[in-house]
């Protein structure tokens, strides 16, 4: 890892020099998960670049944070194209069950929403969200719940 780890830094550095505006870091994976979990403010204002493996971790542990990947969208961002999906992926292990909690493929589409300049939908749709689960009624297995993905769903879209 050392080797290959090296050369994305170097390649990274490299590349920095093109943006001399932004400043370029480098911190070990490990410090970085420690520093975030402590205090995650200096990060706020942040992009982090890093190979896919340091990323799925690095993810895992903030959705973690929040509530579980549940609740985690994600936006992989391109020169010519986005895209937007769970940080979870799919889940086929749950697949077909009605376990899966859909909030944050929502949270992904209300990502997408914004970055296409459609904010009031995306307000509407991250309002209903959030009224559902601070509710507390109708909500899925990971948050505590004993709905099913549908009847969570059903609650959000009354809500819209």
């Amino acid at each position: 890892m050392k080797m290959s780890d090296g050369l994305f830094i170097k390649t990274a550095e490299e590349v920095s020099t093109e943006f001399p505006r932004i400043k370029f870091d480098t911190e070990l994976l490990d410090t970085g998960c420690l520093n975030i979990v402590t205090d995650p403010t200096p990060y706020n204002d942040m992009v982090l670049v890093m190979p896919n493996l340091y990323g799925d971790i690095l993810s895992d542990m903030c959705a973690g944070l929040i509530g579980g990947l549940g609740l985690a969208p994600s936006w992989n961002a391109g020169y010519d194209c986005s895209i937007f999906e769970a940080v979870h992926g799919s889940a086929p292990d749950i697949a077909g069950k009605g376990l899966a909690n859909p909030t944050a493929l929502l949270l992904a589409s209300v990502m997408m929403l914004r970055y296409i300049r459609l904010d009031e939908y995306a307000d509407k749709i991250q309002a209903a969200i959030l009224d559902t689960i601070l509710e507390g009624e109708i909500l899925t297995g990971d948050l505590g719940g004993k709905a099913k993905t549908h009847e969570y769903v059903a609650a959000i879209i009354k809500r819209l």
